[in-house]
């Protein structure tokens, strides 16, 4: 059993930066995947950001080169660095983790296994 914690959320102007952070406990032996999702408003949860359990890292093309994904393999600790946010990027951020590749979770193929109880994030203009 995997457990997700996150931390980090809060409120930033437009153009700031926040780091969102989600500590695993258990573990997941072979191939896994560690990710975030975003659920607007009324919307249901979408992917953001994934990194393999080789280092390989997957995002959706409206956060390219603003979000960053890394993980702390000896803390068991998953991280997205937000920056230039926008008002768009409000929403609920959930850390997710599942033992198989990213791409399925990506595509959509697959739903996490487990999930983070979510950290808002909040863009004002």
């Amino acid at each position: 059993q995997v457990q997700l914690a996150e931390s980090g959320g809060g409120s930033v102007q437009a153009g700031g930066s926040l780091t969102l952070s989600c500590v695993a406990s258990g573990y997941m032996f072979g191939p896994h995947c560690m990710a975030w999702f975003r659920q607007f408003p009324g919307k249901e949860r979408e992917f953001v950001a994934a990194i393999d359990f080789d280092g390989s890292a997957l995002y959706i093309d409206s956060v390219k080169g603003r979000f960053a994904v890394s993980k702390d393999s000896g803390k068991n600790t998953l991280h997205l660095q937000m920056r230039n946010l926008q008002p768009e990027d409000t929403a609920m951020y959930y850390c997710a983790a599942d033992p198989y590749r990213c791409v399925g979770i990506m595509r959509y193929t697959r739903e996490p296994q487990y999930w983070g109880q979510g950290s808002q994030v909040t863009v004002s203009s």
